[in-house]
């Protein structure tokens, strides 16, 4: 593979790590920001917001760095 290859590969894991961090948190969140007879609970969105993303994120590019590198070696050793 070559490098633009991979930078390419990189950041289309790297959006699809976000979404999939968004998506998991769009789940019951309507529910988790109001709670019962108490206020709305802000720090669903400030806090638990950015941490599903950076982690969506940070999952799939660890998955990408350690699922593709041997794979793109394999590759290049049967050439």
């Amino acid at each position: 593979m070559g490098q633009r290859t991979q930078a390419a590969g990189g950041c289309l894991i790297a959006a699809f790590g976000a979404g999939a961090g968004l998506a998991v948190w769009a789940v019951n969140s309507r529910d988790r920001f109001q709670r019962f007879e108490q206020g709305p609970d802000w720090s669903v969105l400030y806090a638990e917001l950015p941490l599903m993303v950076l982690g969506g994120t940070a999952a799939a590019l660890g998955l990408w760095a350690l699922g593709l590198r041997p794979l793109g070696r394999r590759v290049r050793a049967r050439r």
